[in-house]
């Protein structure tokens, strides 16, 4: 059965709903995110919002900060969601490297086994012209991509991903190209809603002290769910609004939170800076780029690729060798002892035979491999007697066996003819 592409995802995210959500691999702290969100708004509209309902006669207008509250908390926890809950602008991986990138270096030669090989080379930093300034982007091994500009490899999430910002443990998501916008107004609705629940429990301190508690501090013992939820907006908004105004910053520089950090004492040009104006547009105005990566998609099997390979240069065989496996050279060597002991053969049997001999020395060799492997050797019957007692001699040389010695007259050598004559 065909499997989808989130069923064999190689990063660390969490699918849901067949892939339609994607989320990082601490998922869980969003529930920690939308508790710390939803409590307090809940504590808020039970023993806050309901006695201002008649602080404000004309038009039930309080009912409006009832209202006002829980509608603020439903767009933020949207927002959360949308921050959360989608490809933050994943580029995919590569299947394989770029082999049009590989190539030999002459200058640095391997010694392996006494020869002489070029290293391969493989460009690990590029240079690409971003708004006219030379901009360098580098390899990730782990996707096997070239990453482009701005875009860094989360160890979280184990992904590459477009105009990295950062991973953000509080709604368990990388920050990047497709999800900054919502992660900003995220950040700063959370700031509002915080100076929103901070001003009502002040409002509502301040009608209970026009009644019946004339002092601070009475009203504040009447009341003390708006005392802890003051003390909490305002510790909050120490946080969400000090992130809010980092990252106006942020907008108005065209950085992110990772650039920012890491090129903080590099005096270098920001190529990526267009104006204040144009940097806001680019982020709040600009239609959101789709998903490079389609997670419902069926995967199809690609057919296996060779090894990668990479064009080598034609170099002198006397200077340069490649390496070769064990068995190739063993066959070469083999090979090399074969043609030396039949040259050497050639040479002696020409010596003894002479220039005129009429046995061709291709019958020597296939005679004396019959020989070897246990065959009799008849040979040509027109050699005379002292080419026979000769070619006993080399025979006698060459330490044949008995049996080979035996088995015919031609290779008798002079002592066994003289034998042979007194017996006879």
């Amino acid at each position: 059965m065909a499997k989808r592409v989130y069923q064999v995802w190689k990063g660390n995210n969490r699918f849901i709903f067949g892939g339609r959500l994607i989320f990082g691999p601490n998922a869980r702290s969003l529930f920690i995110t939308i508790s710390l969100v939803v409590v307090p708004v809940v504590i808020f509209c039970i023993f806050v919002a309901r006695h201002l309902f008649h602080k404000f006669p004309s038009y039930n207008a309080g009912y409006a900060i009832l209202v006002v509250a829980i509608v603020f908390t439903v767009y933020v926890l949207f927002l959360l969601m949308l921050t959360s809950a989608q490809d933050p602008g994943i580029v995919p991986r590569a299947s394989h490297p770029p082999e049009e990138d590989f190539s030999y270096d002459i200058s640095t030669m391997i010694m392996s086994a006494g020869r002489r090989t070029p290293s391969l080379h493989f460009t690990r930093i590029k240079e690409v012209m971003v708004n006219g300034m030379p901009v360098k982007v580098k390899y990730c091994d782990t996707c096997m991509i070239y990453r482009p500009p701005r875009c860094s490899h989360c160890s979280i999430c184990n992904n590459c991903v477009e105009r990295f910002d950062h991973h953000c443990p509080w709604v368990g998501q990388c920050i990047g190209l497709r999800n900054y916008r919502y992660f900003f107004l995220f950040v700063s609705s959370s700031a509002l809603l915080c100076i929103y629940v901070f001003a009502m429990c002040a409002l509502y301190i301040k009608f209970l002290m026009d009644g019946e508690y004339h002092t601070v501090w009475k009203a504040l013992k009447h009341s003390p769910a708006s005392v802890v939820l003051m003390i909490y907006s305002f510790i909050s908004l120490w946080f969400v609004g000090g992130l809010t105004g980092f990252h106006l910053y942020l907008i108005s520089t065209n950085q992110t939170t990772y650039e920012n950090f890491r090129y903080r004492t590099d005096n270098r040009r920001n190529v990526f800076n267009r104006g204040c104006l144009n940097n806001f547009i680019e982020v709040f105005c600009t239609k959101m780029k789709p998903s490079i990566n389609d997670f419902r998609a069926f995967v199809q099997e690609e057919p296996p690729r060779p090894p990668p390979s990479a064009r080598v240069p034609e170099l002198d065989n006397d200077s340069v060798s490649y390496p070769r496996s064990k068995v190739e050279d063993d066959l070469d060597i083999g090979s090399d002892l074969l043609k030396i002991s039949k040259r050497r053969n050639i040479e002696e049997f020409d010596e003894e035979m002479g220039k005129n001999d009429n046995t061709s020395q291709s019958e020597f060799l296939s005679a004396l491999e019959t020989q070897l492997s246990g065959n009799r050797i008849d040979m040509p019957a027109t050699r005379t007697d002292a080419r026979s007692s000769s070619w006993g001699r080399r025979s006698s040389s060459w330490e044949m066996s008995t049996e080979i010695q035996g088995g015919s007259g031609n290779l008798m050598t002079e002592k066994e003819r003289e034998i042979e004559e007194r017996k006879e």
